[in-house]
């Protein structure tokens, strides 16, 4: 995937985003970081198709996003948002069923197929062993997962996470980024995903595209984005780096 100088404006007045252009490498775990509205969601929201750029494109194997019919698109790249709203009485495999609507038409579904991958999704997930319990009964960590299971469902190639973490204890948090982490590395899942946490985006990305004010500071390895230079520069924060066996590199914010 391709993004090519996207230009956005929700109002008409301001640019939210101001000549984006940025890659989303297949197979790869690429995270969206940068100040409190720095246009990072908006990104994603071009990408997913939620919101047309202005000017420039996003090309999905060499088409525009905007040209996919939905279901052809859907096919293609699945979303989770950090809120939900969740239908009432409602199911954990009744709501993870609902990911296989663009493979249904009004004549024509495929039961069989359905079914598997839906328990596939479930197991994936770790949700199989309460497909029968209501949704709104969870907790915030199980009921993010039926979202991603959901999306899982439409088996798409892309799957992108807008803020998976937020209102999530750091249980659950870690809960989730090593679920995917494991479907990345079990599936071959293309993730894009938008975080705030600068630490779990180093321990759980391929690659990272920087933000500040509408507009992309870095993209590339974490490593070479996240650097005490990159962090004065985006966050106007000091920060030193240091290194553990088992986690690797991480970042401890000295004073602004």
């Amino acid at each position: 995937m391709h993004i090519h100088n996207v230009v956005f404006s929700h109002d008409g007045t301001r640019n939210q985003l101001d000549g984006v252009s940025a890659s989303v490498q297949t197979g790869k775990i690429t995270t969206i970081i940068g100040p409190n509205g720095c246009g990072k969601s908006t990104l994603l929201s071009l990408v997913s198709r939620n919101n047309k750029p202005v000017t420039g494109t996003v090309q999905l194997e060499q088409k525009d996003v905007i040209d996919y019919k939905p279901k052809e698109f859907a096919k293609k790249l699945a979303i989770v948002y950090q809120q939900n709203d969740i239908p009432p009485q409602i199911t954990v495999e009744q709501l993870v069923s609902y990911g296989r609507l663009p493979h249904q038409t009004f004549m024509k579904r495929n039961d069989t197929e359905d079914n598997e991958a839906v328990t596939w999704a479930l197991t994936c997930t770790n949700l199989l062993h309460k497909r029968a319990n209501d949704v709104s009964a969870l907790s915030g960590g199980e009921r993010q997962r039926v979202w991603i299971a959901m999306a899982l469902a439409q088996r798409s190639e892309i799957l992108c996470l807008d803020e998976p973490t937020t209102y999530l204890d750091i249980y659950y948090q870690i809960e989730l980024l090593e679920l995917v982490k494991q479907l990345n590395a079990d599936y071959g899942l293309t993730i894009v995903m938008v975080l705030h946490d600068i630490n779990q985006a180093m321990q759980y990305s391929d690659d990272i595209i920087l933000m500040k004010d509408g507009k992309m500071v870095a993209q590339g390895h974490p490593k070479d984005v996240i650097t005490t230079d990159m962090m004065q520069q985006v966050y106007d924060v000091r920060v030193a780096f240091t290194e553990d066996a088992e986690i690797g590199r991480y970042m401890i914010p000295l004073s602004i």
